[in-house]
C-alpha cells in the first residue's frame, strides 16, 4: 500500500495528462481503496475534488451488482489490462449511474498492488440500447399481431370460397359472400393503417387547405355507422353546436380519418348503451376558431395502467383484447399523429366498465361558400345546366379529388361510378355499361396508360368508350401523350366546374336507352339492391343470377313460415326465419329483416302465440310485396 501511496504522490507526470481529461480516473488498490480520482468526479457523479479519497471504491456499487463487479474486478488484478467492464456507480444526487472501465494493472510495471481505472459515462449508450430493445419487442409484436391479423380474413376468404364452388343454396350463398365481404373490409383497414402509419413517419403526408361544411362532414359521417350502431342495439347520437355549424378551412379527409377511427372503436368496444358525438367551440378569435370534438361511450372503458400506453404504436389495452377485437393496434396511434400534425391535442378519459371519452382540439380558420372546392356561385349559368343521365366513371385515387369531382357531377345529375386505381377501373368497365371515363394518370396498382391500354385492347364495343385524362402536367407534350395512349381528350389539374362541364358536353350521348330498369331511379319501395351492387362491384351478371336465385327461394321460405306457424312449431319457425336473415341483408330487405329479428326471438321465446302469428303474418306480407318488385327487376 506504502508503495502504491508514493506512486500516487510522485504522479505528476499522469496528473498533468488525466487532470483536464473528459474520462473519470481512479487509481485503486486491490482492495478497493480509493487513492486518487481527477476532477471529471464532479462533472459526471456530483462529488468535489478528492472528496472520494480513502473511500473504498465498492462501497459506491449498486448493492444488487457487487457480486458480479467484485468477480469482474478481481479478473482485473490478474492482468495487465481488462477492458470493458460495466458498473453503476452511486452519485451525489443518490441516483446510481451507468459507468463502463478499462483498467491498467500497476503490478507488471511498477510492481504495485494497484489499478488505474480509466472511466467513461455509458448512461446514455445504455438508454439507446434498452430503447433499442423496446422497439425490437414492439416490432416482433408487431409483426406476429399483423401475420395473425392478415392471415386471419385471408383464410376465411379461401375457406369460404371453397364452399361458394361446392353449390350452396341462396341462402348459404347469402351467409358466404357477406362474411367474404366483412373479411375483405378487415384486409382494407389493416393495410390502410400501416400506409397511413409510414407516411405519417416519413413526413410524406401532406395536409390539405380547403373549404368543408362541418355539418355535411358530420351527417355523412354519422350516416355512415348509423347501420352497425343498429346492429348492436346502441344509440348513435351527435350535436354539433351552432356556432361550429359554419364552413372551415382545413383537411375534411383527415378530420374525417380521425372520427372514423374513434367511433368505429367506440361501436367495437360497446355492447350496450350509447355513442355520442359532439363537437363545439372552445375558442374564438374573429376568423380563428379551435374547435373541441368528443366521443363518448358506454363501453368496456379502458384500465387506468393503461391509459398512458393507449396512443403507443402497436399497443391496446391488452393481448386478449387483440384476441377478442382484432385490429393492429395503429388506430389510435395514426389518430394522435394526425390530430398533432394538424396543431391539435388529444386526451382520453376512461372509467373501465363504464366507457371511455376521447377529445381532441384542431384549429381551424373560419371560411365561406367560395373557399368550398366545386363550389359553384348562386348566379353561375351552370347551376342551371344538366346533364341527366350521363354514366360517369370516375378513376382517381385521391380522396380529396374524388369527392371535389362527384360533388360538381352530382349538381348535373349525372350518375356516377368511382375507382381508386386503373385495375377496379378496368374490372367494372367489363360490367357496366358508362357514357364516359375520367381518368387520372398516377395510380398505385395500374396508372391511367396501363388502364387506358387494356381498355382499347378490350374485344367488345366498350374498347371505343370515351376517355378523358385528368393530369397535374399542363404541357402540350403531356396532352399528345395521353392522346397517343388512346385517350380521347385532356383535362388539366386543377380544373373549374367550367373546365369539366365543357370537356363532359362533348361525349353525352342522346337518349338512355340502354339505362335499365334495374338502375332505376328511386322506384323501388321494399328492396335496396346498394348492398348486392357494393360486394359484386357492379357486376350485373352475378346481380342477376342473386336475383334469380331469390326468387326461386323466397316462396319456399314464406311457404316454410306460413306452416310453422299454423302448426305452432316455434323452435323450427325461428329456425326458418333465421336461415332467411342473411338474403333479407344480401337483397337489401331492411323493412323485412326487422321483421325477422322481432319474429326469431319471439319464436325462439315461444310465449305468446297471438303476438308471434302477428309478426309472422307481417313478414309474409313483406316477402311477398318485395316479390312483386323483384319480379319487375327480373
Amino acid at each position: 500500500m506504502s508503495e502504491l501511496k508514493n506512486y500516487v504522490k510522485r504522479g505528476g507526470f499522469f496528473k498533468a495528462v488525466v487532470e483536464d481529461g473528459s474520462d473519470i480516473i481512479f487509481i485503486v488498490d486491490y482492495d478497493g481503496e480509493i487513492l486518487y480520482h481527477n476532477n471529471s468526479v464532479k462533472e459526471t457523479l456530483g462529488y468535489g475534488s478528492n472528496s472520494l479519497v480513502g473511500k473504498n471504491f465498492f462501497s459506491y456499487i449498486l448493492p444488487s451488482t457487487l457480486p458480479s463487479f467484485q468477480k469482474a474486478y478481481h479478473v482485473s488484478t490478474k492482468k495487465r489490462f481488462n477492458e470493458s467492464v460495466e458498473f453503476q456507480f452511486l452519485c451525489k444526487d443518490h441516483s446510481y449511474k451507468y459507468l463502463e472501465f478499462n483498467s491498467i494493472n500497476l503490478f507488471q510495471a511498477e510492481k504495485i498492488q494497484g489499478l488505474i481505472l480509466d472511466c467513461r459515462d455509458i448512461a446514455q449508450r445504455k438508454k439507446d440500447a434498452e430503447e433499442l430493445l423496446r422497439a425490437q419487442k414492439a416490432k416482433e409484436l408487431f409483426l406476429a399481431n399483423i401475420s395473425h391479423e392478415i392471415r386471419t380474413p385471408i383464410n376465411g376468404i379461401a375457406g369460404l370460397v371453397s364452399l361458394l364452388n361446392q353449390n350452396p343454396n341462396i341462402n348459404e350463398q347469402a351467409a358466404y359472400l357477406h362474411a367474404i365481404q366483412s373479411a375483405a373490409d378487415n384486409l382494407k383497414v389493416i393495410i390502410n393503417d400501416i400506409l397511413d402509419l409510414a407516411s405519417i413517419e416519413s413526413g410524406k403526408l401532406k395536409l390539405e387547405q380547403i373549404g368543408f361544411n362541418m355539418n355535411d362532414l358530420f351527417n355523412s359521417l354519422i350516416n355512415t355507422f348509423l347501420f352497425q350502431a343498429s346492429e348492436k342495439k346502441i344509440d348513435l347520437r351527435y350535436h354539433l353546436h351552432e356556432d361550429a355549424n359554419k364552413i372551415f378551412i382545413g383537411d375534411p379527409v383527415r378530420l374525417n380519418q380521425i372520427l372514423l377511427n374513434l367511433i368505429n372503436n367506440a361501436i367495437k368496444f360497446t355492447n350496450h348503451g350509447y355513442i355520442a358525438v359532439n363537437c363545439t367551440v372552445k375558442k374564438k378569435e374573429v376568423k380563428k376558431y379551435l374547435l373541441e370534438f368528443e366521443v363518448r361511450d358506454t363501453g368496456i372503458g379502458i384500465p387506468k395502467d393503461k391509459l398512458k400506453t393507449i396512443f403507443e404504436s402497436f399497443s391496446q389495452a391488452d393481448a386478449s383484447v387483440t384476441r377478442k377485437y382484432g385490429g393492429t393496434g395503429l388506430g389510435l396511434t395514426i389518430v394522435k399523429q394526425l390530430v398533432e400534425l394538424q396543431n391539435g391535442t388529444i386526451q382520453v378519459k376512461s372509467d373501465e366498465g363504464f366507457g371511455s371519452t376521447f377529445s381532441f382540439t384542431i384549429p381551424y380558420e373560419l371560411g365561406s361558400r367560395a373557399n368550398i372546392k366545386g363550389h359553384l356561385a348562386k348566379d353561375s349559368p351552370l347551376l342551371k345546366k344538366t346533364l341527366k343521365d350521363l354514366s360517369v366513371l370516375l378513376v382517381e385515387d385521391n380522396d380529396v379529388n374524388r369527392l371535389y369531382a362527384s360533388s360538381i357531377l352530382k349538381i348535373w345529375d349525372c350518375k356516377i361510378d368511382t375507382a381508386e386505381n386503373g385495375y377496379v377501373a378496368l374490372e367494372k368497365i367489363k360490367n357496366e355499361d358508362y357514357d364516359v371515363v375520367l381518368m387520372d394518370i398516377q395510380m398505385p396498382v395500374m396508372d391511367g396508360f396501363e388502364a387506358t391500354k387494356a381498355i382499347r385492347a378490350l374485344d367488345s364495343s366498350k374498347k371505343n368508350l370515351p376517355i378523358i385524362a385528368l393530369t397535374a402536367n399542363a404541357t402540350r407534350a403531356a396532352t399528345e401523350q395521353c392522346l397517343s395512349y388512346g385517350m380521347n381528350d385532356c383535362l388539366p389539374k386543377p380544373f373549374t366546374p367550367e373546365d369539366l362541364y365543357n370537356k363532359l358536353t362533348n361525349f353525352k350521348r342522346n337518349g338512355s336507352s340502354k339505362k335499365k330498369k334495374k338502375q332505376g331511379d328511386g322506384a323501388l319501395q321494399n328492396i335496396d339492391l346498394a348492398y348486392l351492387q357494393k360486394m359484386s362491384d357492379n357486376n350485373q351478371k352475378f346481380i342477376d343470377e342473386m336475383l334469380a336465385a331469390f326468387l326461386k327461394s323466397i316462396p319456399k321460405s314464406i311457404g316454410e313460415i306460413k306452416s310453422y306457424t299454423e302448426t305452432a312449431e316455434w323452435i323450427a319457425l325461428a329456425r326458418a326465419v333465421h336461415k332467411l336473415k342473411p338474403s333479407l341483408t344480401l337483397m337489401g330487405l331492411h323493412a323485412a329483416k326487422e321483421q325477422a329479428l322481432i319474429l326469431e326471438d319471439l319464436a325462439k321465446q315461444g310465449k305468446n302465440s297471438a303476438l308471434i302469428k302477428a309478426h309472422s303474418k307481417e313478414l309474409c306480407e313483406k316477402l311477398s310485396k318485395a316479390l312483386i318488385e323483384l319480379r319487375e327487376l327480373a
